[in-house]
């Protein structure tokens, strides 16, 4: 009964019924292919399951579920994005 009157309510409303029930709710399930996103003036992110490597062709770690990838070239952690562009006035070249 509980579980079709939550059916419609918000996320954190099932997430409390399944703790009230003494089960935890299932974690967000990862998408299944990776997204990347172009942010205005900034980096690229990245989300869901990718390989990154260098040019020699060596595996880079990545140890987040989402990465952002620089794009002005000011990084000091390459090819990671630490948020230079802000300093270095990082702007995308308008569009047509």
């Amino acid at each position: 009964m509980l579980a079709a009157l939550l059916s419609g309510a918000p996320a954190s409303a099932r997430a409390l019924a399944g703790r009230l029930r003494g089960r935890r709710p299932a974690p967000p399930r990862a998408p299944a292919e990776a997204t990347i996103t172009l942010y205005r003036d900034g980096p690229l992110l990245v989300r869901g399951p990718f390989t990154l490597r260098r040019a020699d062709g060596a595996e880079l770690p990545v140890r987040r579920r989402v990465v952002a990838l620089c794009r002005c070239g000011r990084s000091r952690m390459p090819p990671f994005c630490d948020g230079s562009h802000h300093a270095a006035g990082f702007r995308d070249p308008p569009e047509p």
